[in-house]
Formats: structure tokens, C-alpha cells, sequence
């Protein structure tokens, strides 16, 4: 016997000897979610603390808008192609234990760079740390997607991402009140503590993976698994909404704090930085949005989030702090919700290599974050705010589009576990 739930998946009927999946409401899934909260938390403390430090690094060391975005572009694209390296990893070595190494030793390279001499040194241990980090989102999704019930996977998925929506919070805010009072090797040395704590947090609450089954690791057989999911015009539209959403939420991000200490609006760089505390709604959306489309399904809700991102954008574009805030906090809002729909979606989309598939969406992510993100520089010096927003908005634009698309496609069948 079957029971149907989650958009026509069927699954089978749980019987004498059968790994139960971990459903809403029960111990395991409170563990799963604390662990996944806090895997989120550090991947978006540790990644992104040195934002609001980006005005501070033109000052300090003399350099533009753009150059001071590699703090960012650099670990975001090395995290980017090691995703690809380590979904292969976990495949064959466990989901758990790649997460676990990877956290320790992105925090680790963290409390260490707070100690680089000059900038050049700086950016060579920011990019060993993305590449470090790579593991820990690379496996969580495959986790999510293999060990809990397709009817809670939406809310396991936006849990995960309100840890990630603290930690962007956490970093940017902690680094940078600490940065206006102390210095930015003070910030970055608190902001490896903080994902030490986590990263111990993380390692209690976790349980091993129960349905994982290794593989053994070959060149071609990993070629093929990215190749399948290339091919199937759903997941290849999702890797794209990746880099859009990302690279758009990056780019307003990194330059937003050049916006708030300019003559119009005319801030110091610690209240500047108190303004990223917005990532607070972050949390509410990426939990309620998921939990919303499990519900309600996944193409009713996507595109409705990417509205709300545009209405900030518009609304950023006000010479005030009212205007900046009220902007970012609903392109916060859109994002999250969005991101936390399409990485479930991946989830569900993939037929196999479940790591993979979620790799490819954030090699997307990342990669187009990294790129789109000192692109951003770019224009606005030659632009300067506006054509900063032009250039979101132009992204946005295309994402609401392709998620009408995604609106029709039909849902892929499941296999049955």
C-alpha cells in the first residue's frame, strides 16, 4: 500500500524493518532542525561578516568599491566550484562527516586571516575559506532531501535557511558594530568564535544519515550524474534562477553600505552595519514561505516572492534611511523566501545524485554571487546607485519570468523508495 502526499510523490507505506523518514512534530526532526540551523547560521556568518567591512577595506587600504568586493567574490566563487568537488565527496564519504570538516576548518581559516598583514595575504585566506565551506551546503541539502519526509522537507528545507538568514545577520551586524568600535581583525577573529560555537552545536544535535548509501567515487560516473541534471530543462531553469536571485541579493548587499555612509543619507559604518539586523525577516520568510509551499505547492508561491523583491527595489531608490531600510528588508523577504522554494525544489526535482543537484544549484548561487556581485562594482562607479539598481532589477526581472515558466512544468515522478 502507497500513500500519495507532497504534490503526487507516492511513497510506500511504512512496514516491519523499514528506516522510518523524519516527519515534522517528532524528536528527530527538532535535532535535525537545530543542526541544520546552526549548519546555515555558519555558512552565512563566515562568508559573509567581511560586507560591512568593504568600506572600511577602500579606507584602510587605499582600493575601490570593486577591488574591496573580492572579500566576498573570491570566497564565494572558490565555495562555488568546490560544491562541485564536494557533493562528489559526500556521495562516497557520508553526508555528516564532510559537513563536520568543513564547518571546523572554514572557522578555523576565519579566526586566522584576522591576523593578515596586508590585503593580498587577506584574500588568499578568504578564498581558502570559501573553498573550506564548500562541504557543509554542498551535503546539507542532499541530507535534507534523503532523510527527511517529502510532506516536511519545505520546512526542514526553510529552517535550514533561517540559519541562514541569522547568520547574515549575526556577521554583518557583530562585524560590524565591532569593526566601528574595535577594528576589522578584532571582528574577524569574533566572527571565527562564533562559527567554532556553532560548529560544536551542530556536531551534538546531528544524527548520522539512516538511507544514505555511499558510492563509490568515479570520474565518470560523476560526469554523468552532472550531465543528467544539465539536461532536464526544470533543474537547469532552477540553477538559473540561482544565479539571478543570488547575484541580485549579493550585489544589493555588498554595496548598500557605500549607499548609507554617502553625503545623501550620511551614516558612520557601525549604525550602517546595524541596518543588515533587517536579515531578521529573513528567518520568518525562508521557515513560513517553505512551509507555505509544501502546502499550497512550490509554483503558486515562487514568483509571488520575486514581486516583492522589485517593490524593494523600487522603494531603495528613496534618499533616505527609511527608504534603504524598508527596500533591503523586502528584498530580504523575497529572497529568502524564494531561495528556500528552489532549493527544496531541487531537492524533489533530482531523481538521483541528490548532492549533485543540489551542488549545481549552488555552484549557481555562489558562482553568480562571486561574478555578478564586483560587477556590481563596476557599475557603480561608472553609474553609481541607480545603475546599481537597474542592473538588479534587469535580473529580477528575468528570474520573475522564468518562474512563470516553472509555474507550468509538470512535476517529475519519484521513484519509489
Amino acid at each position: 500500500m502507497s500513500s500519495t502526499v507532497a504534490g503526487s510523490i507516492t511513497l510506500p507505506a511504512p512496514s516491519a524493518g523499514t528506516t522510518p523518514y523524519i516527519e515534522s512534530g517528532s524528536p528527530d526532526f527538532l535535532r535535525t532542525a537545530i543542526a541544520l540551523f546552526c549548519a546555515g547560521l555558519a555558512t552565512f556568518t563566515l562568508l559573509y561578516c567581511a560586507q560591512p567591512m568593504l568600506p572600511v577595506f577602500s579606507r584602510d587600504f587605499g582600493i575601490s568599491a570593486a577591488t574591496a568586493s573580492l572579500a566576498i567574490s573570491l570566497p564565494s566563487i572558490a565555495l562555488a566550484f568546490g560544491t562541485l568537488v564536494a557533493s562528489a565527496l559526500s556521495e562516497s564519504f557520508g553526508r555528516k562527516p564532510l559537513m563536520v570538516g568543513s564547518v571546523f576548518a572554514s572557522a578555523g581559516l576565519t579566526f586566522v586571516s584576522a591576523l593578515a598583514p596586508n590585503w593580498e595575504v587577506f584574500l588568499l585566506l578568504r578564498t581558502l575559506q570559501g573553498l573550506a565551506l564548500a562541504g557543509l551546503p554542498a551535503a546539507a541539502i542532499a541530507y535534507l532531501a534523503e532523510e527527511v519526509h517529502p510532506r516536511s522537507i519545505g520546512l526542514a528545507t526553510g529552517l535550514y535557511i533561517s540559519g541562514n538568514a541569522l547568520g547574515g545577520m549575526a556577521g554583518r551586524v557583530g562585524a560590524g558594530v565591532l569593526t566601528e568600535f574595535v577594528s576589522w581583525h578584532v571582528a574577524m577573529a569574533g566572527m571565527g568564535l562564533l562559527g567554532l560555537a556553532t560548529a560544536v552545536v551542530f556536531v551534538m544535535a546531528l544524527r548520522p544519515s539512516r538511507h544514505f548509501r555511499p558510492r563509490t567515487l568515479r570520474l565518470g560516473s560523476l560526469a554523468q550524474g552532472f550531465v543528467t541534471h544539465l539536461r532536464e530543462p526544470g533543474l537547469r531553469m532552477l540553477f538559473l534562477e540561482g544565479v539571478l536571485l543570488m547575484g541580485g541579493f549579493v550585489t544589493m548587499y555588498n554595496y548598500i553600505g557605500y549607499r548609507l555612509v554617502s553625503p545623501e543619507i550620511g551614516l558612520s559604518p557601525g549604525v550602517a552595519g546595524m541596518v543588515y539586523s533587517v536579515y531578521l525577516v529573513g528567518i520568518v520568510a525562508s521557515a513560513t514561505i517553505g512551509s507555505l509551499a509544501d502546502r499550497l505547492g512550490r509554483a503558486r508561491i515562487f514568483w509571488m516572492n520575486i514581486v516583492v523583491i522589485l517593490a524593494g527595489l523600487g522603494v531603495s531608490l528613496l534618499d533616505s534611511v527609511t527608504g534603504a531600510v524598508l527596500g533591503l528588508a523586502l528584498l530580504t523577504l523575497g529572497f529568502f523566501g524564494a531561495h528556500a522554494i528552489a532549493n527544496a525544489w531541487v531537492g524533489r526535482r533530482a531523481l538521483q545524485a541528490k548532492a549533485q543537484a543540489a551542488s549545481l544549484y549552488l555552484f549557481a548561487c555562489y558562482g553568480g554571487s562571486g561574478v555578478l556581485g564586483t560587477v556590481g562594482g563596476w557599475v557603480m562607479a561608472g553609474w553609481g546607485w541607480n545603475g546599481v539598481i537597474a542592473m538588479i532589477a534587469a535580473c529580477m526581472v528575468s528570474a520573475l519570468g522564468i518562474g512563470l515558466w516553472l509555474s507550468r512544468l509538470k512535476p517529475l515522478a519519484q521513484p519509489v523508495a
